[in-house]
């Protein structure tokens, strides 16, 4: 009976025993695997470096392009505030006309209404109340789509004769017969916006005969004698009957806010991804 007792004792003994190392082994287990588990979330791993490239590279690009928006609105404001400037005397050195695009100098002579060339289709541009003051040619023009008259003048003090753009018609107003009382024959003084050569745009068809899409000044210069110069003339230089001056473009692109937004939206996807991926896994 006392065997019997011990013997039921020490098996009980050994069953506690085997059931508390399980359990340890068990336990053991479990947390080495979650140990393993966060471990492995942990090491990212060379491939994981690499992608995290995309984020950070995308969201460098839009910064760049705050910057960039900064440069170009500055910009913008430099040149018509130099277009805005008080006019200038017409260098003797024809070189210098590089150094101050985009300003207003002050010249005078005569036109050359025989070689007038048409540059366009091009938009109207109302510089303040001229439009209403009845220098425009055609009041009645239901379109603001036109071309700009580009005409030779000759420098009275100069022997030598540049280009004027001398503003804005309309299509129905090409012919110089129906614009005669803005063809100007005598002597007159003006001032004009200092324009350079434009590069051909992508897509824009040559230039060819009289009708021009660009400001291809080497060619211009060519068909009418004159020098690579030209002006655009001020809204202050219309006259009845004639162009509408004031037709300067400050052809700049300035795009860089869709870039911005581009760049951080695709710097934000891809960040979001990458946490899923090696992160939050």
């Amino acid at each position: 009976m006392y065997a019997r007792r011990n013997v039921a004792e020490y098996t009980g003994r050994l069953m506690l025993e085997l059931h508390v190392q399980n359990t340890v082994h068990t336990l053991h287990r479990s947390c080495s695997t979650r140990v393993g588990t966060l471990q492995q979330r942990k090491t990212i791993g060379p491939r994981g470096w690499v992608l995290l490239g995309i984020p950070v590279l995308t969201f460098a690009l839009g910064t760049w392009q705050v910057r960039r928006r900064k440069w170009k609105l500055n910009l913008i404001q430099e040149l018509e505030k130099r277009s805005n400037a008080e006019p200038r005397e017409f260098p003797e050195d024809l070189t210098e006309l590089k150094e101050i695009e985009y300003y207003p100098v002050r010249v005078r002579g005569h036109f050359d209404h025989s070689k007038e060339l048409f540059l366009g289709p091009r938009s109207l541009i109302k510089d303040g109340d001229a439009a209403s003051e009845g220098k425009l040619i055609s009041k009645n023009a239901k379109s603001h789509t036109g071309y700009c008259v580009i005409t030779p003048f000759q420098l009275s003090d100069k022997n030598f004769t540049i280009l004027v753009n001398r503003g804005w018609i309309p299509y129905d107003k090409r012919n110089p017969a129906s614009r005669r009382g803005g063809q100007i024959e005598d002597e007159v003084e003006l001032v004009g916006i200092v324009r350079l050569e434009e590069k051909r745009p992508p897509f824009t068809p040559h230039n060819k005969g009289n009708m021009w899409f660009y400001r291809d000044l080497s060619q211009m210069s060519a068909a009418t004698d004159a020098a690579p110069v030209l002006l655009d003339a001020v809204v202050e230089s219309s006259v009845d009957g004639g162009p509408l001056g004031g037709q300067t473009r400050v052809s700049l692109r300035n795009e860089h806010f869709s870039y911005i937004l581009t760049w951080y939206s695709l710097s934000a996807l891809t960040g979001i991804m990458w946490l899923r991926m090696f992160v939050f896994r």
